[in-house]
């Protein structure tokens, strides 16, 4: 297990953004849904319902309706949970490119998922980021 990363050069010089294969759906059901079928990647109860974030494939297969298709970007930094400016240094970036994010934070990385349209466009990005920060610290 690696040490959690909280300093935001240090995370952003070493987010290395991978692209998960496939497409991704957001979904929502009903707090009563029977849902045990379903592998989500995230889940997240709302007054309304649950949010499901899973593969297409098992959304079509389940008859859930598909609200947002996405790809999904790991940045593969530990990052601490107590950091401060990662989210807001890459969805700042991805924004000021036109690109949309919906962030979920994990215990040890955080995960983005943009229009799937955008993937390719929204790696590049991060990873011009990343370079960014590298470059800095030849400056420093």
């Amino acid at each position: 297990m690696t040490t959690p990363v909280s300093n935001l050069t240090t995370l952003l010089r070493s987010m290395e953004p991978v692209l998960h294969d496939g497409v991704y759906a957001y979904c929502t059901v009903s707090h009563e849904a029977q849902i045990a079928a379903v592998a989500s990647v995230v889940t997240v109860r709302e007054p309304e319902g649950l949010t499901l974030v899973v593969s297409e494939e098992q959304a079509v297969a389940a008859g859930l309706p598909v609200l947002f298709r996405a790809a999904w970007i790991t940045l593969t930094v530990h990052s601490d949970l107590d950091a401060v400016g990662l989210t807001a240094a890459f969805s700042s970036a991805l924004g000021q490119a036109g690109i949309s994010c919906n962030v979920v934070a994990g215990a040890f990385h955080d995960h983005i998922f943009v229009p799937v349209a955008q993937a390719l466009k929204a790696l590049q990005v991060l990873r011009a980021l990343q370079q960014d920060a590298l470059h800095g610290s030849l400056r420093e």
